[in-house]
Formats: structure tokens, sequence, C-alpha cells
């Protein structure tokens, strides 16, 4: 196992943010150890979700084969990518990049199985019985055509959302209002049948936020954990997503004493989609960008501090294919730079803060 020297690892505490700015950085920007190096000397697993941008820039899909160890399909396997229409099941963007993980050597992580959210209008027409059979079809298919090739398996996506009203916090949606709450139990067990080598991990929003509405999911999340762990449910992770977003409120503490109680109960635990919203930050990109490293620095040493964290991704891995540059977003007229790299796939400060967060954790 290969470690990081004291030097290395002391380097962003002792001002490797203002180094990286530096124009001296610019000659040797993506040189050295990456952090799925880094990540990996620390018994972690880095990575980044990924899509089909891939295939249409030679340099970004290089990128993920050098600086990750696993990849998290972005949108190419939810329910709605895979069957925007009926009777049809697509699975050519999901292939496409399964092939291109495995031939490159990177775990990869499937997502997402089951989401009350996001679904095709035509899903809305069918009956209780029908969304009942395509529910099982859906699992059936999906996990099956991919069985023993993923690393895991977001099996249930944000099973919560308060403002629902549903009992228990529930996220209605045409999973939740046929099957009620058994379906996430119904889940987890159909995917474990038919991919036992597969972690079945269960994927949740908000839980990062320390308002009211982070403190009710958290609340009904360990509630959920609990009541599948009396029904002899299968669960092997929990991943929580830390989109990281100005406008709420944040504890990294608390946040970190959560994650503590849910290792209680024997689960690893992984961050699934990170990423830093910097809407509120300076208009200097320069500024901004230390900014965020400041906000990844701060995030990651508390999450870390929990043994049980095993896996940190981040939602894309370049500024220019973060779902953030949307339009639709609040960006103050300036492009997103949320992630550790550049619209031009050079490293940031974010790359430095994740990296000595990876290097300080203790093993």
């Amino acid at each position: 196992m290969t470690f990081l020297s004291r030097r290395e690892t002391l380097f962003g505490a002792a001002g490797g943010l203002a180094a990286l700015a530096s124009p001296a950085f610019a000659a040797t920007a993506n040189s050295g150890p990456t952090l799925a190096s880094i990540a990996k000397s620390r018994e972690l697993l880095f990575g980044a979700s990924i899509a089909d941008d891939i295939f249409r820039d030679d340099a970004y899909r290089a990128l993920y084969v050098k600086e990750t160890s696993i990849v998290t399909t972005d949108y190419a396997l939810k329910f709605s990518a895979v069957r925007a229409r009926p009777a049809i099941a697509d699975y050519s963007g999901g292939d496409a990049l399964v092939d291109f993980a495995r031939a490159n050597g990177l775990q990869v992580r499937g997502h997402t199985l089951i989401w009350n959210d996001d679904m095709p209008a035509w899903v809305k027409g069918l009956s209780r019985r029908e969304v009942e059979a395509l529910f099982d079809k859906h699992i059936d298919e999906t996990v099956s055509r991919y069985a023993g090739r993923l690393h895991s398996w977001d099996v249930v996506n944000e099973p919560f959302w308060p403002d629902h009203r549903a009992p228990r916090n529930y996220r209605r949606g045409p999973w939740y209002d046929a099957l009620g709450p058994s379906y996430v139990p119904q889940a987890l067990r159909r995917a474990r049948r038919l991919d036992p080598a597969a972690k079945i991990t269960l994927n949740e929003a908000f839980c990062e936020r320390n308002d009211a509405f982070g403190k009710t999911v958290r609340g009904s999340f360990i509630a959920l954990i609990d009541e599948l762990r009396d029904q002899d449910a299968p669960l092997d992770a929990v991943g929580f997503q830390g989109h990281l977003k100005p406008q709420y409120d944040y504890s990294d503490e608390a946040f970190a004493e959560f994650l503590h109680r849910v290792a209680q109960r024997k689960l690893d635990i992984y961050i699934t989609e990170l990423d830093v919203d910097d809407s509120s930050f300076a208009n200097d990109p320069a500024t901004r960008d230390r900014q965020v490293a400041e906000r990844y620095a701060s995030f990651l040493r508390h999450v870390l501090a929990v043994p049980e964290v095993k896996i940190v991704i981040t939602w894309q891995l370049a500024d220019k294919f973060s779902g953030m540059r949307d339009p639709a977003l609040p960006n103050r007229g300036r492009p997103a730079r949320p992630l550790p790299f550049d619209d031009d796939l050079a490293r940031k400060p974010a790359w430095r803060a994740i990296a000595d967060a990876f290097a300080a954790r203790a093993i």
C-alpha cells in the first residue's frame, strides 16, 4: 500500500490552495498522485458520476480513467431513460457506460433502480395492478442485465419528501402509491435475489442539511433502516448525496454525528453525489474557487472521520459538465464552478482540498 509522505499530506494545510492558483501550477496541473490513488492509500474509493459526455470528449474520458476508481451511472439507468416509452426498454446508454468502465478497470455503481420522481408521463395512466407488474419487470430486467458487473446498486433513491405529507414522510409517486412503504423492502429483496454480488444500497438526499427539512429526513431514514433490519431485508450500505447548497443551514459536525448513528447499524456509508453550489460565492473566479475548496475541506474533514465512510463520489468531474450549468438555475450570470476540475480539465483548489482531506484520513 502506498502512502503520501508527511510533506505531501500537509501541502494543502500549509498553503496548497494558494499554490494551486499560482502560475507555476499550470505546468504540472494534472501530474503526480491522483484523487483515486490518494483515496486508495487511505482505504477509500473515489469516483464521479459518468454520462455520455465522455464519448464526445476524449480528454474528459481520459480524465476518468486517470482520476477515478469507481463511477456512478448518471442518468443512463434511471427509469425515465430506460423506459421513456411504454413496452420499449433501451439499455444502450447504460451498456456503453458499463462497458467503458469495466474495460478501463473502473468499478460501477448502478443509479438508480427505483425512484418515485422523474417518471415518464405514460406511467401515470397505469392501473395499480399494472404499476405493480411494471415494478417487478423493471427490477428483474435491469438487475439481471448487469448482474455480476456492478459494485453496487442504488436500489431505492430518495424515499422521503416531507412536503408530500405522506405518512412517515415518504415521497409519493407511482411505486409508493401502488405498493405503499412495502415497495422499499420488496425492491431490496428482489435486487438481492437477482444479483447477490452487488452491494444493496439506499440513497438519500437532504440529510447533510441541518434545517428542519434535513432533520426530518434524517429521523425518517434512521427509522427506515431499523424497520428494514427488523424485517430482515437486505441492506449493505447507505448513500448520502452531499449536494451542498448555500441557501440551506448546515452543520458538518451534526451531519458527522448522524453518520456515526448510521454506522452503528453496521452499514457502509457512501457519499454519492458531492458538489458545491457556488451561486452565492464571490464573482471573482479565484476567490470563488477558494470558497468552494474551503467548503469541500470542511465537509470532508468531518465526514471522513467516520470510519464506515468507504466511497466519495462527485456529481460529474469537471465544471463544464456539471448539472449546475443548467441555465435555468440561479448562477448570477456566470458559469458555475462546483467541481474539482475546470473547463480545461485542469485541477482546481477543490481538487487539492479533496486530496488533502483524503490524505489526512486516519486508518
